[in-house]
């Protein structure tokens, strides 16, 4: 893949779309992981005016730690990207005591919650500013294995880098000279309060979800490993489960002699 040929397609679809918006920008929220570090990165090149925001919430150190180096070595870079850190921890703990104690004990549900919470920040900030949420979404996530919350980070204005794989925006990012530290770090969405990982939560990493995505989309039939066999299950299990989140919203259609 020609990775300076992505990054200036990229930016100039950012440019176009930006531009039949009447707009001003972009805002994204940084979590310190590869997706949002290259989308912030790619945004900041087209030379509008960009918001990131750090909205920690419980946040780990590493995590909180991680966007605020991506964040800062963005700025130093950039002249037109500036920032705002929310904490959201407060807000979150009053939302979370509302809640039936079972809904409030549900970890799932409340991983998602901050994610949607975060979504609502930065379409506050976002609308105030005129400016355009960036989705931090890749192929895979997006596509494959529904890795998102719906209407949390799923909730977005454009998708920059969702037609990348995860490896591929590995890649880009090293091209684009995202920090060392987003790029060793291992892969986590940052929405529970202990150390899971992607791979944790899935039970496979990106290359082999990869493999799986394409093995499935070309319909091939090979001898399997048992690993692969264990690989293509999960996969497969996760688009079904989170089909919802990847097709359009369903619509009861009333017929005509019922109008």
């Amino acid at each position: 893949m020609n990775y300076q040929g992505v990054e200036e397609h990229i930016v100039a679809w950012l440019k176009d779309y930006l531009n039949q918006s009447g707009l001003q920008g972009f805002i994204i929220g940084i979590s310190g992981g590869i997706d949002s570090a290259v989308t912030s990165t790619l945004c900041a090149k087209t030379g509008a005016p960009v918001i990131c925001l750090n909205m920690p919430i419980r946040q780990k150190r590493e995590h909180y730690r991680l966007a605020a180096a991506h964040i800062s070595d963005l700025e130093q870079k950039f002249p037109n990207v500036s920032s705002f850190e929310i904490e959201l921890s407060s807000v979150f703990s009053h939302f979370e005591n509302a809640l039936p104690k079972d809904v409030a004990s549900d970890q799932l549900s409340m991983a998602n919650s901050r994610s949607r919470l975060r979504m609502m920040t930065l379409y506050a900030i976002g609308q105030t500013n005129r400016l355009l949420v960036a989705g931090t979404g890749n192929k895979v996530e997006d596509f494959g294995v529904g890795f998102y919350t719906k209407y949390g980070d799923g909730g977005v204005d454009l998708s920059p880098i969702a037609d990348l794989m995860k490896t591929q925006v590995y890649t880009l990012g090293e091209h684009m000279g995202v920090i060392d530290a987003i790029l060793n770090s291992p892969p986590t969405d940052g929405l529970w309060e202990d150390d899971r990982t992607d791979e944790d939560q899935i039970g496979a990493t990106y290359p082999e979800l990869e493999w799986a995505m394409e093995f499935n989309e070309n319909g091939q039939t090979m001898n399997l490993s048992e690993r692969q066999k264990e690989v293509l299950n999960i996969y497969k299990k996760l688009n079904t489960i989170n089909k919802h989140k990847m097709v359009e919203i369903p619509v009861c259609f009333i017929p005509e002699q019922l109008k």
